[in-house]
């Protein structure tokens, strides 16, 4: 490549060094008197290689030679001699009156989806029927000084809401910035994505599945993803549960105002676990960038390779997910921080997480809170158009506070509000049961009673079979994460909590 070749450098410049180059020659080693002329119509004879277009050559006049020599013979910087001067009037907008500035701008702001043909187009419309504000400028020129403001063309809704307006305005006046934490599990993000995939269900049917993903802000490590048929706070829950089990809790944690971010029960429960829960702008996707980037890793690498599989299972796909965040997303080198996330998380070490409590824990805490008071004639308490019935040792109480998902009344127990402890799990009431006529003797108010004992004084709390206890106490040994976690089946009954005593 010659010394004028170079395509990083302004068209300017490349034609200054190309010029140099046809007579550095002469500066160097000036001809002796009367053998200019001769050397002058030797550079005239050659061909050159055109210093814009590679593979091109070109032929150089007499009288174009020797005014670039004369003009760099005498001065400093021979290049900056040989350059293209710079318009006198560049970067003054002349073309345009100020009148037909205004219009212009009004227009914009008006009709941001316009394209640039189209604004030119209406604005000559309006200068035929309004002479006076000047003659129209060309489309190149008004491209220009569109593009100088800023006014380029918008892809937003053809009739936008308040808050969507609001959102452009806000983006307009204030600046972009890209942002990352200095600690690994400082912060998290969370979001919900409608995969471009079909799925089929069990019951012969093809529907879009829907993914959540958290991300670590610093590390970019996936702490969890899997697919579901829906977004909902229940989903939510259900996933971020696993996040919190793998890696511990998180400082904060950054969503969007999805109605499942903004659940009672998801934003208690992070509360509850001390967990920050910060939300974006309304209609401010990019502030939440970091998953945008990961789900077109998603769709552009994992889906891909799934859209031969027909037909695709929910089981498959959420395999799939798994082995392709470990082996392959993980493992990848990511543009931004420059190493891979598996790498940058062991580089940065455990960062500022805390240890989770258990699942059981985990379940309580994204749970919603409600006050009852209890209905003094068979002690019950109706929550959501259910009737359950109360501990006969709680039929005191004048006011319960209770906790339950949403999603899962089954699950209802009767905290202490001052500390949150769980007092009892309240089932629901079975009438046909009760039509037995069989009652309970009513349990005296006060501590609960003794535990029973064997004949040797051991307490034995735990009523599962010996054999059984053995297993479960053999497989937790090993260490291993559970096969599975159950999704839309009923889970296990928990062990009722101890009572504790009530004053």
């Amino acid at each position: 490549m010659s010394q004028h070749h170079h395509p990083g450098a302004p068209r300017r410049e490349r034609w200054a060094r190309f010029r140099f180059s046809v007579i550095g020659g002469l500066l160097a080693s000036p001809p002796e008197p009367g053998e200019l002329q001769q050397a002058l119509r030797e550079l005239a004879g050659r061909t050159y290689e055109h210093p814009l277009e590679p593979g091109r050559t070109i032929r150089l006049g007499f009288s174009t030679i020797e005014r670039w020599y004369y003009r760099a013979r005498e001065v400093a910087d021979p290049l900056g001699a040989l350059s293209r001067k710079v318009r006198a009037d560049a970067g003054r907008a002349w073309a345009l009156s100020p009148k037909l500035l205004e219009v212009l701008e009004a227009q914009y702001h008006a009709h941001p989806r316009w394209t640039v043909q189209l604004h030119y187009d209406n604005l000559a419309a309006v200068v035929r029927a309004r002479p006076e504000l000047g003659e129209l400028p060309s489309y190149q020129t008004l491209r220009r000084r569109m593009r100088e403001r800023g006014w380029v063309r918008r892809a937003e809704p053809a009739h936008p809401t308040e808050g969507q307006r609001r959102a452009a305005r806000r983006r307009e006046a204030r600046e972009v910035r890209s942002y990352e934490l200095s600690h690994v599990h400082a912060l998290w993000h969370l979001d919900f994505h409608e995969g471009r995939i079909k799925v089929l269900d069990e019951a012969g049917r093809w529907f879009t599945p829907v993914a959540l993903a958290v991300l670590d802000d610093r590390s970019r490590v996936c702490c969890h993803l899997q697919w579901y048929r829906a977004e909902t706070a229940e989903n939510l829950c259900h996933g971020l549960t696993q996040a919190f089990l793998k890696h511990g809790l998180p400082r904060a944690l950054l969503t969007d105002n999805g109605a499942a971010m903004l659940a009672e029960e998801t934003r208690e429960g992070l509360v509850r676990l001390g967990v920050v829960h910060e939300t974006t702008l309304p209609y401010s996707a990019y502030q939440n960038g970091k998953q945008e980037v990961f789900w077109a890793q998603l769709e552009g690498r994992l889906l891909e390779l799934l859209r031969t599989v027909r037909p695709l299972r929910m089981g498959l796909l959420n395999q799939a997910s798994q082995a392709w965040v470990h082996e392959d997303y993980h493992r990848r080198t990511h543009s931004e921080i420059g190493t891979s996330p598996i790498e940058r998380l062991l580089e940065e070490g455990p960062g500022v997480c805390r240890p989770a409590p258990g699942a059981e824990a985990l379940r309580l805490a994204f749970t919603r809170q409600v006050t009852r008071i209890p209905r003094r004639s068979d002690a019950t308490v109706a929550v959501d158009a259910v009737r359950f019935e109360l501990p006969s040792r709680f039929r005191h109480l004048p006011r319960l506070t209770l906790r339950y998902p949403r999603w899962d009344k089954s699950l209802l127990v009767l905290v202490d509000p001052r500390s949150g402890a769980v007092l009892a799990r309240l089932l629901p009431q079975d009438k046909e049961k009760n039509a037995s006529g069989r009652r309970r003797a009513l349990e005296p108010l006060g501590p609960p009673p003794c535990t029973p004992t064997d004949q040797a004084g051991a307490v034995d709390p735990d009523p599962l079979p010996a054999l059984l206890r053995q297993w479960l106490a053999d497989y937790a040994a090993t260490g291993l994460p559970p096969a599975y976690l159950p999704k839309d089946e009923p889970a296990p009954t928990p062990p009722e909590p101890p009572q504790a005593p009530h004053e």
